[in-house]
């Protein structure tokens, strides 16, 4: 940013630039414009919170209505959430613009339980989200100017390019994500990250694991393999941003056989291996209650941040959440207050450990009966299977036709709905079949392709 366009700057937003450029000097360069510019104002929500801290006779600041000291509410709506024993105040209520403090606390408690290299690491406090395409967003607003470069699998969620082409005309550069063996082609993106990174200061890396169409997991020794591509790059004097979308954690199967992968995965996310590494890169993670706690209409996602110098991060965390907290003030304001109560109460029952251990064994029972079924040699003219071992999906090649036009021809003559995810990849989310359902779906998809072939 110029020196004008600098001067220009709200007094807010310049302060939390000079605050990185003090404790983080690498992540201010890797902000775009709008990040630069953004802040968080201190007009009705900050005068708001300080009214509720010390205005304890009045306090007429924010935009709701009260009766009896509590929400005002209709019992036409309460009385259907009343017998959970939520009171009003934590259902009607604005939430934070970052969220609720102690679903926050709480969610770091998870995350560290849950990714041992994340223990002792220097990390923000998870910022709730309107769910993880929301999160997505705000790092794209915080971090994406046109003609950036963002670097993903060639096997990926359609909507990335939506979020980042479309809507912000950054450009999606991609690796292959499978190689020769079958396995995650680690050198394919070592290659990809530094070809990517030889005419810019700054690239934005996206990495979705498990995979969304695929349902892949890397292994231990693929997790490093990207570990130390990307700690190399950062070493070259590459600017990197590593967003780690990791919707799907939690739902590792470790399958394995003649077809699949040759071993368990990995069962932490590359965050906590990448935060505090490297000053040059800027670990960032969106994970949430959508898949992991099975609530996906609740929308409540989480986006935590993970700068690259730990002797500074609290600062830098500081300044980057105030900068999100803007972001979020100024699109959604805040997201809804009964979705975090519900998951901050869920979080700490006696009973979620062994639910949720459930549920992942009732979707690996349909993992492996899908890996069964799928690979049987009769389907072998139809489609290869690719490797698959987590999440809720798996995707084959089809052979000799395309899965655009298999798609609609299954749904036109067999009642049968699948994603064509590309070419001749077909998405399956067997995350929504019942057990006797897998293998009438495949023997359906089996006698579509040769239907085809046929005419």
């Amino acid at each position: 940013m110029s020196p004008k366009a600098d001067a220009e700057l709200n007094p807010l937003a310049r302060a939390l630039n000079v605050q990185l450029e003090e404790s983080a000097p690498e992540i201010l360069e890797l902000l775009s414009g709008l990040g630069r510019r953004i802040y968080f104002p201190k007009g009705i929500l900050s005068q708001s919170a300080e009214a509720k801290q010390k205005g304890h006779r009045f306090n007429a600041t924010i935009g709701i209505a009260t009766e009896s000291g509590e929400a005002m509410h209709l019992p036409s709506l309460h009385r259907q959430l009343a017998p959970g024993g939520l009171g009003p105040d934590d259902i009607y209520g604005y939430a934070a613009a970052a969220g609720r403090a102690q679903l926050r606390r709480r969610w770091l408690e998870k995350q560290r339980a849950e990714n041992p290299s994340l223990r002792g690491k220097s990390v923000g406090l998870p910022i709730v989200t309107s769910a993880l395409t929301h999160g997505l967003a705000l790092l794209g607003d915080l971090l994406v100017d046109p003609g950036d470069c963002l670097l993903l699998p060639d096997k990926l969620w359609g909507n990335y390019r939506l979020l980042y082409e479309v809507r912000l005309g950054a450009r999606i550069a991609t690796f292959p994500f499978y190689n020769a063996e079958g396995g995650l082609d680690t050198a394919g993106f070592a290659e990809a990250l530094a070809r990517e990174s030889r005419e810019r200061s700054k690239l934005i890396v996206l990495l979705n694991f498990p995979n969304n169409p695929t349902g892949y997991m890397p292994s231990e020794a693929e997790g490093r393999a990207l570990e130390e591509a990307l700690i190399a790059q950062a070493n070259a004097g590459t600017r990197l941003a590593v967003i780690c979308d990791d919707a799907y954690f939690g739902l590792f199967y470790h399958l394995s056989g003649p077809n699949g992968p040759g071993g368990p995965s990995m069962t932490e996310s590359l965050f906590g291996r990448l935060a505090g590494r490297h000053p040059n890169l800027l670990a960032l993670r969106l994970d949430g209650a959508t898949k992991e706690l099975f609530a996906w209409g609740l929308r409540c996602g989480f986006l935590t941040i993970g700068p690259g110098r730990a002797e500074t991060a609290e600062a830098a965390c500081a300044a980057l959440e105030a900068k999100l907290r803007g972001l979020i003030r100024s699109g959604v304001s805040n997201s809804p207050m009964l979705s975090q109560t519900l998951v901050e109460r869920a979080l700490v029952a006696e009973s979620i450990a062994e639910e949720r251990a459930q549920k992942c064994a009732l979707l690996r029972t349909r993992a492996e009966k899908v890996f069964e079924v799928s690979q049987r040699p009769q389907f072998r003219e139809s489609w290869r299977v690719y490797p698959f071992n987590s999440g809720y999906f798996m995707c084959i090649e089809l052979q000799g036709v395309e899965a655009e036009a298999l798609r609609r021809h299954l749904l036109d003559h067999h009642g049968a709905g699948l994603i064509a995810s590309g070419g001749r990849d077909l998405r399956i989310a067997f995350s929504c079949l019942e057990l006797p359902q897998i293998e009438p779906l495949f023997e359906c998809i089996h006698q579509g392709v040769q239907e085809l072939r046929g005419g």
